[in-house]
């Protein structure tokens, strides 16, 4: 039987960060990335190299529609049957732009699922008010939108996680969990690095695999500046300074494959790795495996049925410094 427990909401928007889809769009990308930080135009080129790598696209927008393809038989099978909208952080389709076209559906309640895991400045309070940016360019006819809470430790996202290491685990391989680096203080401002460390646990725990760590990658800003560590690739050196010669690579701080994911990782570890004869095996991440499309229906259900306050962060929580 189909269960409808939507009650009081009209609609689910899914939130993420963005990606480019073609090499015209990788400058103007970086720039609204970018926007508002001191960061030399010569790192965006730089950076804008890793695009070009793969002719300008990331994958993030594709695995965002194929998520979407998935919930949407979620809900169709098992409720709420609600109309699912999609807007980003810094690339088309722009969360403004959504929320307005949500406006203009006469959508006045909507749940809102961010991509992201975690708390932290970035990964969470930075969505929060992105939200609140694109409801006051809209202006009174915007919707109300709820964003959804974290779910790092969430059973169905730590199941995810378990199935794809165990698809790529070769006993005795080592396990290394790695995830988006941030300033050390910013991090000191929120839970995000012993979140990390608690999903990792309870994915090892999963598969019975004592011994792992979680390092960290894609760190960008300012040399001077401390930010978590210690860095993926430096990991793999010492690890091959202890003789490991087999190395599983999970990067449970993203929910689906970026442009750090495919070129930090695919590209720019993987090098490292074979000119340290090492064989690095990536994991996939949670993208649309069936636990995790269930998941966000779960995180629906409970904030529907009231099992969670709507808004659970502390008011002081992930702040930026």
């Amino acid at each position: 039987m189909k269960t409808d427990f939507s009650s009081g909401y009209d609609a689910l928007l899914l939130v993420s960060f963005g990606g480019p889809e073609g090499m015209d769009d990788v400058i103007p990308f970086l720039e609204n990335v970018l926007r508002g930080r001191n960061v030399p135009r010569e790192r965006m080129l730089q950076v804008a190299h890793h695009y070009e790598l793969f002719a300008g696209v990331s994958p993030i927008n594709q695995q965002n529609r194929d998520l979407i393809a998935a919930l949407k038989n979620e809900l169709e099978t098992n409720g709420p049957r609600l109309p699912i909208y999609w807007g980003n952080r810094n690339w088309h389709p722009m969360l403004p732009d959504t929320v307005e076209r949500m406006a203009a559906d006469g959508v006045e309640n909507a749940l809102a699922f961010v991509t992201s895991a975690y708390s932290s400045y970035s990964s969470c309070r930075q969505y929060l008010q992105n939200i609140s940016d694109a409801q006051a360019k809209v202006g009174p006819r915007a919707p109300r939108i709820e964003k959804l809470r974290v779910f790092y430790n969430h059973p169905l996202f730590i199941e995810a996680n378990v199935d794809h290491v165990r698809a790529v685990w070769n006993h005795p391989a080592h396990l290394v969990f790695t995830a988006h680096s941030i300033p050390e203080s910013m991090a000191a401002n929120c839970d995000y690095a012993a979140q990390l460390m608690e999903t990792g646990g309870l994915i090892a725990r999963a598969l019975n695999i004592e011994s792992w760590e979680l390092v960290y990658q894609s760190r960008s800003g300012s040399p001077s500046q401390p930010w978590l560590g210690p860095d993926v690739s430096d990991h793999l050196r010492a690890l091959a300074d202890q003789g490991v010669k087999d190395v599983v690579v999970a990067p449970i701080g993203f929910v689906s494959d970026h442009m750090e994911v495919v070129y930090d990782l695919d590209y720019e570890a993987q090098k490292v790795a074979r000119e340290l004869g090492m064989n690095m095996v990536r994991a996939r991440t949670a993208g649309t495996h069936p636990a995790f499309v269930k998941m966000i229906r779960e995180l629906m259900r409970e904030r529907i049925n009231n099992e969670v306050p709507a808004n659970i962060c502390a008011p002081d929580c992930c702040r930026l410094t």
